[in-house]
């Protein structure tokens, strides 16, 4: 009985298997992997069952060769499983060299006393095998299975599976594996061939529990044929179930007769084929009497539904409007059918072979003649008469449709006259349903048309001006790199002697070589505060230079900000006396230390604070505040002058951009020191400050995360 089960669950891997191949959903590589692994297994168990079931000294041979050969195969073929279900890409030498071994062991094993030395195919049912061999056969095995295993359990979480469906795949996988492998690997080898039968059972545990999973997972779209399957199934058994019953009781109670069981064997076989057979040959009937007797019927749905189909898949007018002409031409049997739609650029005329050819100017009188008939459909009967009826034979035409969007004509369908008789209240009724449809979808395409057409336009404008922008970005960078390399040139030589003119100006004002009078005095110390602010745009111009190489570094070290906002105001107070301005600063207390770059937080203290000097108005105060608000240290200064144009505000912080009323207050200006200001700041992890109102005065400044640079 274990027999029989090992070669019915073969059976029904190997429909799985099919199943998947037939009418999976999924990519074709997953699709044919997991054929090759369940069909593999089912094959084997196969091969094995009908080796203990069937006394054949014949056959056994070749039963034994098929399942070693195709076990061998099972491993390779999980192997290749693994990749798909991971969706690794297969490299050359999974593809082809991993499957020389099995293809070399395949040929040992269907040689004579290489792999296999005897066989006894009666009541011990037992193989003796070359000890060598069967080593290196099962080494094969494992280490394939082995490779597949790690891959599976290293990638696991690639997978878009759910971790509960992941569970049930490695336990297939470690059921099947283990007990196929103890009883078909291990014993065997170990000298014990009794219960090899039971390998295949486990072995069929991991086919059908990956089934399971992908299937569920929607990576198969097995859905439909699974359940026709098992509806067939329950209708064949049911019949047989029936069959069995009825002559039971017929033969046995009424007739008083006994019958065999081979013949009810084979009235049961004979059945189940009849009711197979039933269908197919109804269907086989029916379309032959439909073909005599409904030879010129059409389904109004089907017709629909195909037309339907090509207006949402074509976007092409011309094979659009020739594919439903061709459509509706072989299901009203009509020797033409075609189409004339007005477009941009004319007219688009197109639909069957040979069909009529109109001119624009029969189509401007149709309009005409559509317009004072209002008629949706114009038939042309025997009893026509008139202009209209004229055309229409001229041209051999039996039906015209105005496609109509708004009352405005977009053009017309035609219909020659019909194969076999005349059209009937049932076509004209399906031409008048698909003309609504027709509208819309000529309007759409023709819309369409029309935007690929400025997108063309647009493309090739698009690709010369990318082109020129290119050559001129090009040409830009070039002038950028010889401007950062004379900025970075120009800053490093004129850096020394300023240093030395601001040193001898400094020596001058403290009377070192002699008496300076008052007015000498004065003009020293304009002479010295411009040698400063040269000194800071020099020192702008190399940090703008060091952002451009990517040598910015910031040199973080504990520094007391509240004494350093303190001592740049001191600096500049010389400066803002001699304008008749004053900062207004009260140095706070229990201010933390913070890890920062001095000297550029003082430059960025320094060009706020000597911003406010130039654009405040005469004999005013600048506010200045460093406080902390909540983890924050703030630092602002608040001025009443000039302020920024609000247009203009979002600008501000880019490299050499100054406001127009800036330039026009201080022309003298670079428009580097908020650009680095802002560039420092967001390096200490720090917010920009900035509010202004033109003409009412401006706020710059920064936050600084205190628990971040914290000393």
């Amino acid at each position: 009985m274990i027999d029989v089960l090992a070669i019915i669950a073969g059976v029904i891997s190997v429909a799985l298997a099919t199943i998947v191949v037939v009418q999976g959903g999924s990519t074709q590589f997953l699709r044919w992997a997991y054929a090759f692994f369940a069909g593999g297994v089912g094959f084997w168990a196969i091969f094995l069952g009908l080796f203990l079931v069937i006394d054949s000294a014949s056959l056994a041979p070749y039963f034994v060769t098929l399942y070693y050969t195709i076990g061998l195969f099972i491993p390779y073929a999980f192997l290749l499983f693994s990749y798909a279900y991971l969706s690794i890409p297969l490299s050359k030498f999974v593809k082809i060299f991993a499957i020389v071994p099995w293809f070399v062991m395949s040929i040992l094993i269907a040689v004579p006393g290489v792999m296999v030395q005897s066989i006894d195919s009666g009541a011990a049912k037992e193989v003796e095998l070359v000890p060598g061999m069967y080593i290196l056969y099962s080494l094969i095995f494992f280490i394939y299975t082995a490779i597949g295993l790690v891959l599976l359990v290293k990638n696991a979480t690639r997978t878009s599976v759910s971790l509960r469906h992941r569970r049930i795949v490695a336990i297939s996988l470690l059921v099947g594996f283990a007990g196929g492998g103890y009883f078909d690997i291990i014993l065997p080898l170990l000298g014990n061939y009794d219960l090899i039968v039971y390998g295949p059972l486990f072995a069929f545990l991991t086919s059908a529990g990956i089934f399971y999973v992908i299937a569920k997972h929607g990576l198969f779209d097995i859905k439909f044929t699974v359940v026709r399957a098992i509806n067939y199934a329950l209708t064949l058994a049911t019949i047989g179930a029936v069959y069995l019953l009825v002559a039971f009781l017929v033969f046995t109670v009424l007739l008083d007769q006994s019958s065999s069981s081979a013949q009810l064997t084979f009235n049961l076989v004979l059945t189940v084929v009849l009711a197979l057979l039933f269908q197919p040959v109804k269907l086989f009937f029916d379309l032959w009497t439909n073909r005599i007797f409904y030879r010129y019927t059409y389904s109004a749905e089907q017709v629909f539904r195909e037309v339907n189909d090509l207006l949402a898949t074509t976007n092409d007018l011309r094979s659009l409007l020739a594919s439903v002409a061709r459509t509706m031409a072989a299901a009203l049997k009509a020797k033409q059918a075609f189409f004339f739609v007005y477009s941009d650029e004319g007219f688009v005329s197109t639909g069957t072979a040979r069909h009529a050819r109109l001119a624009l100017k029969e189509m401007r009188w149709l309009d005409k003649v559509q317009f004072a008939d209002s008629a949706r459909i114009f038939l042309d009967r025997p009893s026509s008469k008139g202009e209209l009826h004229s055309f229409m034979v001229s041209h051999r035409l039996s039906v015209i449709v105005p496609l109509k969007r708004e009352d405005v004509i977009i053009g017309y369908f035609f219909l020659g006259e019909h194969q076999k008789s005349s059209y009937t209240s049932r076509d004209i009724q399906l031409l008048e349903t698909i003309s609504n449809e027709l509208v819309i979808a000529i309007q759409n395409t023709l819309v369409l048309q029309e935007v690929k057409d400025l997108n063309a336009h647009l493309e090739q404008r698009i690709d010369a001006s990318t082109k020129e922008l290119r050559r001129s970005n090009e040409q830009l960078k070039k002038l950028d790199e010889a401007k950062d390399e004379f900025i970075s040139m120009a800053s490093h030589q004129l850096r020394t002697p300023l240093t030395s003119i601001k040193g001898y100006i400094s020596m001058l004002i403290e009377g070192d070589v002699g008496h300076v009078t008052k007015d000498q005095k004065k003009l020293l110390e304009e002479a010295f505060i411009s040698s400063e602010r040269m000194v800071r745009l020099i020192g702008d111009f190399l940090n703008v230079s060091r952002l451009q190489t990517g040598k910015f570094v910031i040199d973080k070290h504990p520094v007391d900000l509240a004494q350093l906002v303190e001592d740049e105001l001191d600096a500049l107070s010389t400066n803002a006396a001699a304008r008749g301005l004053s900062f207004k600063y009260k140095k706070p207390k229990k201010i933390p230390l913070l890890a920062v770059d001095e000297n550029k937080i003082q430059q960025v203290i320094m060009n706020f604070a000597d911003n406010a000097l130039y654009y405040s108005k005469e004999k005013s105060k600048i506010t200045v505040q460093l406080k902390m608000v909540g983890d924050w240290l703030e630092f602002t200064v608040k001025d009443t002058g000039i302020g920024v144009p609000k247009e203009q505000q979002t600008h501000l912080f880019q490299k050499f951009f100054r406001a127009t009323n800036a330039r026009q207050q201080r022309p003298d200006g670079t428009g580097v020191g908020l650009f680095l200001a802002k560039k420092v700041i967001d390096a200490h992890d720090g917010e920009i400050i900035f509010n202004s109102i033109e003409n009412k005065g401006s706020t710059f400044g920064f936050r600084l995360p205190v628990k971040k640079l914290r000393a």
